[in-house]
Order: C-alpha cells, then sequence, then structure tokens
C-alpha cells in the first residue's frame, strides 16, 4: 500500500504506475519498463494521469487499475495501481477495456504538415491518406474526429486534443522508415492494393482508354504505351514509365522488409 504523504498543508496522493510497449517511448529514463509513484492532488481522471506523464490517450489501447479494466474517465484514488498498455493490433479488446475500439477502418488516414513524403508512400500503397500543407492542428484534429481517421503525427501534443479519438504518434525521422512504422503498427500489409490513388491529390483512378487522355500525353508516351489510368480530380494521367519500374521496385522492397 502506497502511504498518502504531506505537501505542507496540503494532502497529496499517490499511486503506482506501470506502462508497457512502446508507450515507454514517451517516458523518461528513469520511468521506462518500471513501477513508479506519481503524486497526485484530488481525484483526478485517469486520462489526466496518463497524459501529465506524457503518454498521449490516443496511443492507449488498455487500462487497468488495480488489476480491473478503466476506461479514461475513472477517478484515481490514492494507493491505486495504475497498468497502461499500447493497443493490441491482432484483437480488439474494446469490449474488455472500455476505451476506444481499434480503428475499424485502417485505411484511412490524415496526415500533419510534417510528413507529405509519407502521405505520397501510402497512396502509393493505395491507402486513403489525406494531406494538405496548411492543415492547421485545428484541421486536423476535426477531420480526424469527423470522418473517423487515423491523425499521423510528429506532435505529442496534437494527440493530446480531446477531439482526436484513432491518432498514433511517427517515431521515426525518415519518410521509408516512417512508412514501415505505420504499416506494422497497424497491421496494414495484406491491404496493401498499390496504383489505385493519385499521388497527388488521393482520388481514387480510373482506367481510361489513350483516346480520352491523348491531348495531355507527350508524343514519345502517345507512341509507345497503351495502358493509362486519370485522377477526374485534379487531371494527373498515370502510364508504366520508368517512373513506375522505380516505384515497383519500392514496393517490391518495403513488401520484403
Amino acid at each position: 500500500m502506497i502511504n498518502r504523504v504531506q505537501e505542507g498543508r496540503r494532502r497529496v496522493n499517490c499511486c503506482s504506475c506501470r506502462f508497457y510497449g512502446e508507450l515507454n517511448d514517451f517516458l523518461p529514463p528513469n520511468k521506462k519498463q518500471a513501477t513508479f509513484r506519481h503524486l497526485f492532488h484530488g481525484a483526478p481522471a485517469v486520462k489526466d494521469i496518463i497524459e501529465a506523464l506524457g503518454v498521449p490517450h490516443t496511443e492507449v489501447g488498455l487500462i487497468l487499475i488495480n488489476g480491473e479494466p478503466a476506461g479514461f474517465s475513472r477517478k484515481i484514488k490514492d494507493g491505486d495501481r495504475l497498468s497502461v498498455y499500447p493497443f493490441f493490433t491482432s484483437i480488439d479488446i474494446s469490449p474488455i477495456s472500455g476505451l476506444q475500439p481499434f480503428p475499424p477502418e485502417r485505411t484511412r488516414f490524415v496526415l500533419d504538415t510534417h510528413l507529405g513524403k509519407l502521405a505520397v508512400y501510402l497512396r502509393m500503397l493505395g491507402f486513403d491518406a489525406l494531406y494538405k500543407n496548411d492543415f492547421s492542428d485545428g484541421d486536423l484534429a476535426e477531420i480526424s474526429a469527423r470522418e473517423g481517421r487515423i491523425l499521423l503525427t510528429r506532435d505529442r501534443g496534437l494527440l493530446k486534443r480531446s477531439a482526436v479519438v484513432y491518432g498514433y504518434l511517427v517515431r521515426s525521422g525518415d519518410p521509408e522508415g516512417q512508412l514501415l512504422e505505420v504499416m506494422r503498427r497497424f497491421a496494414l500489409l495484406p491491404l496493401v492494393r498499390p496504383f489505385k490513388r493519385c499521388l497527388r491529390c488521393n482520388h481514387v483512378l480510373e482506367d481510361v482508354g489513350k483516346e480520352e487522355v491523348a491531348e495531355r500525353l507527350p508524343p514519345k508516351v502517345r507512341e509507345h504505351f497503351h495502358d493509362f489510368r486519370l485522377c477526374r480530380r485534379c487531371g494527373r494521367v498515370y502510364w508504366k514509365g520508368s517512373h513506375y519500374e522505380n516505384m515497383v521496385k519500392f514496393l517490391r522492397r518495403i513488401m520484403a522488409t
């Protein structure tokens, strides 16, 4: 039992905390992979305790208080034992956890302004990746909440916004590493459907005949290629030229990693 301590005349309560898996990424070295004491006043919600320790609520898949599942609104009391787990990607534990379910649609994302290259890579693999370089934090949170999109960001504070239900903090600073990280986090490999979306605007592509897009093609492309896809939103035309071959090589490397 953790004893209550005194801070001047104001009573201070104490709970024990332990974070598991990748949630330790958010903790200082002395709290990683260890049970530690946390002091608090009153009876705060468990969500407030977790985020005060630096862990965004969107990263949390299961909370146990004294060994029993609890939701974010549960009040923490003096002497409680708090255990916090990340999402279990292979199973949905939301019926027992009381927290948000694992995103029902794992292929719908919205990305912050620092992840433009990752957005292109996700689109290349066929995933719905909404991105604009002028989205504000408010825009991102609102879009994520309204459309049920997973918010991908490098900004921990953005994920702490109460409007955000589904989100993930991208750890890697390298776009290719970011893609691998997101694919593993959301088990995307079986869902890959390459070259179905426009890399520029995210719209679904359509197969079209050469005659429909002939005026938009360079002369050599008109002469040597016969299969085309068109984005009807932005007008971009795709064909299997050298750029396509380079993307195929990239995808093979990613899929083999």
